[in-house]
């Protein structure tokens, strides 16, 4: 796998929006501006508009006999330097960036299926984690950070402790703690616009004007309340 070889800070950009004209992907783009603003090398992949195939199965590896399990396989991929063309470049992508930005809109209170598709490809046992690695600080990720970047279509009211939806942290833990942490990073807290739908252009623009200034100080944003779970990982 790569190395990072540019002394810049780095970033990745995963978005997954299939409206080019989409409130989230001029966020994700505002959020690009921002890192390169800073100095950031960054790499933007979006998914629908690369086609990106979503779905893991039996095919992309060379062929076996028995059951298909499918993390057995990524592992004997990894092993043996067969990994998919477009699962190598992404999880070169992926080892080049300190940061890693998920971005989206939440749908059905989750990711949309062409980005967990690509967590499921790339982020591979034994890769990432698995494998001859561990998990979380014993994971390949370690040391770098990575942040989602959402929208949602309800409101913050919608989405507070006690709100009609309930915590938007809940919605978040799996990613929070079941991609990001479990793989090494430090997840910071996310970096949300609730509602774009509901707003008109001036508060719009106030609200990339927000993304704009939450990346340009990521070195002060806090952790996500994921983190509360690490000393028990530490302890057990």
């Amino acid at each position: 796998m790569s190395t990072q070889t540019d002394t810049r800070a780095s970033a990745l950009i995963i978005h997954a929006h299939p409206e080019t004209d989409s409130f989230s992907t001029a966020q994700a783009h505002a959020a690009a501006e921002s890192l390169r603003a800073q100095g950031y090398a960054v790499e933007f992949i979006d998914l629908y508009a690369k086609q990106w195939e979503p779905v893991l199965d039996r095919g992309e590896f060379e062929p076996f006999e028995g059951p298909f399990k499918p993390q057995r396989e990524q592992w004997t991929a990894v092993k043996d330097g067969t990994l998919p063309a477009d699962v190598r470049a992404d999880l070169d992508a992926v080892f080049r960036a300190d940061l890693l930005v998920l971005s989206f809109p939440l749908w059905w209170f989750s990711l949309p299926a062409i980005l967990k598709g690509w967590l499921d490809r790339v982020f591979v046992m034994g890769g990432v984690s698995g494998g001859d690695l561990g998990a979380f600080d014993q994971a390949a990720l370690t040391g770098r950070r990575a942040v989602v970047l959402a929208t949602t279509g309800g409101s913050a009211d919608a989405f507070a402790p006690d709100g009609a939806f309930g915590d938007i942290n809940d919605f978040l833990f799996h990613i929070h703690r079941g991609m990001f942490e479990f793989v090494g990073y430090d997840a910071l807290e996310p970096i949300i616009t609730y509602g774009p739908a509901h707003l008109d252009d001036a508060r719009r623009a106030e609200a990339l004007h927000r993304v704009r200034h939450a990346f340009g100080n990521l070195h002060h944003r806090p952790l996500a309340a994921s983190t509360r779970y690490r000393d028990l990982t530490a302890t057990s």
